[in-house]
């Protein structure tokens, strides 16, 4: 489980939390054989019924009947990573000018030092559907180069990987079978701190381990995520449990098992979880259109603390305080200004500002959202128009497709940059790498890297690059790239 100090993405993170529920109940007689007269007084109390164990067993909830009925749809994830190669001179660029002399001359490497052993990790899943669709995080089958699932029946599968969101760290493996065991689905929404959730996973590779607690706080916002208000428990995660299911005493799927909150390492008490409306949609999407598309109203908030809410007159804290709005953007087409305070998106209350990234990124682009703000001691009523979020990672190479074009054959994964991101780093360029593999990684190409122009034609979009790259005439494209403040072309060769 991957940590982000202190919080910690379980890379397979797991549940256990043992609660104790205790009852101690006393009673005491007494004789007064040599006082025949008694007070009221000085009568013996009555005798106090002492719990029994039976009573007290009726007082827990039955994990057991849970577990028997929905564990057989919770799997286990086995992950094998791609195996990164080992450069000939560490610490020396490819491009180097005197990476090729010291390559031919220089000492020779041992055979055996040329790659790092492939990276293995386990998580959990669990079946949404009998033909095979499976949920897990992002972050266990991240750069996985082959996912297996095992049942607890033990039976194996090679899965395929449908897609991944990292915005939200899901994922979606599909393997081939029928009339599996699937879990029922439930609504996260209606969660209340203090009430009893359990999950099921496979910390440290023991698989279908159960561990249960309660729930903490609801839409809890993290470091990073802006797209899923986070469920907090106290039910144990480690290592092996991520992307595991977090059920309700009802037998729903109320979240999916993501982090945990650790100076250790290890599990401390605080462990988080995504809800199950945002990874369905999540779902959803990657399975119709292999994408994820969310929207946007082109705002910065805060939270509204106490001294906040006086100023702008509150009857107390809550809402989105809106800091900056985009110049000509949908939220300034709809009339949001600075210093508002948005209360309520389409009916939904917001009570702090995390809620609203999430509320309005699973708005359809170009739909009609209802906002409601405060606004000089009183409520006005907007209507917005969201647009698309820039998509994350787009896919301009995929080199094993025997019909892929000459762009495919580059080996690259861009994305256009955000305003905010052009503005950070000064740039001209629109498009990032986001990842290369193939011709792109050979020639050098890295992450982070700004792309500027294909053979001395300024690049401006995905669609600019992809055409770049088809137009050439010669078995190599000069890319102009951006990188650390400088620009140095980099050739790649197609195919």
């Amino acid at each position: 489980m991957p940590v982000r100090q202190p919080f910690k993405r379980a890379k397979a993170t797991a549940t256990a939390v043992a609660v104790v529920l205790g009852v101690a109940m006393a009673g005491c007689s007494g004789s007064f054989a040599d006082n025949p007269v008694q007070s009221a007084a000085s009568s013996a109390p009555p005798a106090v019924e002492t719990a029994s164990p039976r009573n007290l067993a009726a007082a827990l909830p039955d994990f057991a009947s849970l577990v028997d009925r929905y564990g057989p749809a919770v799997v286990n994830v086995a992950v094998v990573g791609k195996s990164q190669p080992v450069a000939d001179f560490p610490g020396m660029s490819p491009n180097d000018p005197f990476y090729e002399f010291f390559r031919r001359f220089g000492q020779p490497v041992p055979r055996g030092r040329q790659n790092i052993p492939q990276p293995r990790g386990e998580g959990s899943g669990f079946i949404v559907s009998p033909d095979g669709y499976i949920l897990t995080n992002a972050h266990v089958v991240d750069n996985a180069e082959e996912v297996t699932v095992k049942t607890t029946d033990r039976r194996e599968y090679t899965a395929k990987v449908v897609g991944t969101d990292p915005a939200t760290d899901i994922a979606v493996l599909k393997i081939d079978a029928t009339n599996l065991p699937t879990v029922k689905i439930g609504d996260a929404s209606k969660l209340r701190p203090g009430e009893w959730v359990i999950a099921i996973g496979s910390p440290f590779g023991f698989e279908n381990s159960v561990t249960a607690g309660i729930v903490s706080a609801t839409s809890r916002s993290m470091p990073g995520s802006n797209y899923a208000p986070f469920i907090q428990t106290d039910v144990a995660v480690n290592p092996g449990n991520s992307g595991g299911p977090l059920f309700n005493m009802q037998g729903e799927v109320v979240g999916i098992n993501s982090q945990i909150y650790s100076r250790s390492g290890g599990y401390m008490g605080l462990s988080f979880a995504i809800p199950i409306d945002v990874a369905s949609n999540v779902q959803q999407q990657l399975v119709s259109t292999g994408k994820v598309t969310r929207s946007r109203i082109g705002v910065s908030i805060q939270d509204v603390n106490a001294q906040l809410a006086e100023s702008f007159g509150l009857d107390r804290p809550r809402g989105a305080l809106v800091g900056m709005v985009e110049n000509d953007g949908p939220g300034e087409k709809a009339g949001i200004k600075a210093g508002d305070v948005i209360l309520k998106v389409d009916g939904a209350e917001i009570e702090t500002s995390s809620q609203l990234p999430g509320i309005i990124a699973s708005k359809k682009p170009g739909s009609t959202v209802n906002i409601e703000v405060w606004r000089d001691g009183g409520i006005k009523r907007l209507t917005a128009k969201p647009v698309e979020i820039a998509e994350k990672g787009v896919k301009v190479a995929n080199r094993d497709d025997p019909e892929a074009d000459e762009t495919a054959k580059l080996g690259l994964v861009v994305r256009p940059l955000d305003r905010e991101e052009k503005q950070q780093v000064d740039t001209e360029g629109n498009l990032v790498v986001e990842d290369s593999d193939g011709p792109a990684a050979a020639a050098g190409v890295q992450r982070g890297d700004i792309i500027l122009a294909v053979n001395n034609k300024p690049v401006k979009s995905v669609e600019d690059l992809k055409n770049a790259a088809r137009k050439s005439k010669g078995k190599v494209v000069a890319l102009l790239i951006e990188r650390e403040g400088g620009q140095i072309f980099v050739p790649v060769r197609v195919g």
